[in-house]
């Protein structure tokens, strides 16, 4: 929202109705030298009508328009921009994000058509990151490896530009739950937020890595940090197709989805959380602003105020209006100016 810090600028305005009303009386009027060239037994000029009235009519609203411009700038127009400064440590999530091959099957429900699994999770923990003030948030990637990508961070720029750079196929083709489970606990245990938690994104069943996923839930328990599962994806066959990181090749084929979600119902449960089962992007949104509200705590924070000047951006205008101006009486009504 504007305000204007000088509003008795405004009192200019008046100006406008003022020189009508002169130059309706006649008091005052504008200056002019009637002259006709014409050659002999010529034809003298003529005024084109309605074309040339309507320019002069544009010309004279313009003319009008860059004085409010000015009259506005020296208003000393003003933007408020009130941004909170949290003094108090949040609410940690670390996202552990599956990426094997199975994520690229396209049965997630996204307006009326489908996308990937991989994709439809980029865009639900997009939304969460981008409405939820002062919680940290983590990546940790999942396939037959984790890595941690983004450790708990408020720098939401960068995490999404870090989440959107996660490929399938990067970390092999397996689903290593355990090692994920167990990496994002070792990047939880030693933050000082007040509440930590752990959202497990996958659509299989732990086939890979030396850690087996109760093992890893019941580490996060005994360190306070809860675990929320989310099974991504619905059963039948799909069409899968993604870009081979190593070789640039595309791959695609048919996948057979005969998810089973008791295993990430059991984890959830051993480790405080809950078990969400995910087949669009409007279901994984809701269920992420639940466990974001869930998880919540109670901030300290102080409110920071930051000023826009646009007297400038006003400037500006009126500079380009009066050129718009111009150009309508100098070149179209052929005036000398």
């Amino acid at each position: 929202m504007i305000v204007f810090q000088n509003p008795v600028a405004f009192v200019l305005v008046l100006l406008i109705p003022a020189l009508y009303i002169l130059r309706k009386t006649g008091i005052f009027s504008r200056i002019s030298f009637p002259l006709t060239l014409s050659d002999w037994n010529g034809k003298t000029f003529v005024w084109k009508g309605r074309v040339l009235r309507t320019a002069a009519f544009i010309s004279d609203f313009l003319a009008i328009l860059v004085f409010l411009a000015i009259v506005c700038a020296f208003a000393d127009p003003v933007i408020h921009h009130h941004e909170k400064i949290y003094i108090s440590k949040g609410t940690d999530i670390l996202f552990v994000l599956d990426t094997s091959p199975s994520m690229a099957a396209q049965d997630i429900t996204f307006v009326n058509n489908r996308m990937n699994r991989l994709e439809a999770a980029k865009i639900g923990i997009n939304t969460l990151v981008e409405n939820a003030d002062g919680i940290s948030f983590g990546l940790v990637v999942m396939a037959s490896e984790a890595a941690v990508v983004v450790p708990p961070t408020d720098d939401r720029e960068f995490f999404n530009k870090s989440l959107e750079s996660v490929q399938i196929g990067t970390l092999g083709d397996g689903t290593a739950i355990g090692i994920g489970l167990s990496t994002a606990v070792c990047h939880l245990v030693s933050s000082s937020a007040p509440k930590k938690c752990i959202v497990l994104i996958t659509d299989g069943e732990n086939n890979a890595g030396t850690v087996h996923p109760e093992t890893a839930a019941k580490i996060a328990a005994e360190n306070g940090v809860n675990l929320y599962t989310f099974g991504i994806g619905t059963k039948g066959s799909f069409h899968i197709e993604y870009v081979d990181p190593e070789t640039g090749k595309v791959k695609s084929g048919s996948y057979e989805s005969d998810f089973d979600p008791e295993p990430l119902i059991n984890l959830a449960e051993l480790a405080g959380g809950r078990y969400f089962g995910i087949d669009s992007t409007a279901q994984l949104s809701e269920a992420l602003a639940s466990v974001s509200k869930r998880e919540g705590s109670v901030q300290a924070f102080r409110t920071k105020t930051i000023d826009y000047y646009c007297y400038d951006k006003f400037l500006l205008a009126a500079g380009i209006l009066f050129l718009a101006a111009w150009i309508i009486r100098r070149l179209l009504l052929s005036e000398v100016i």
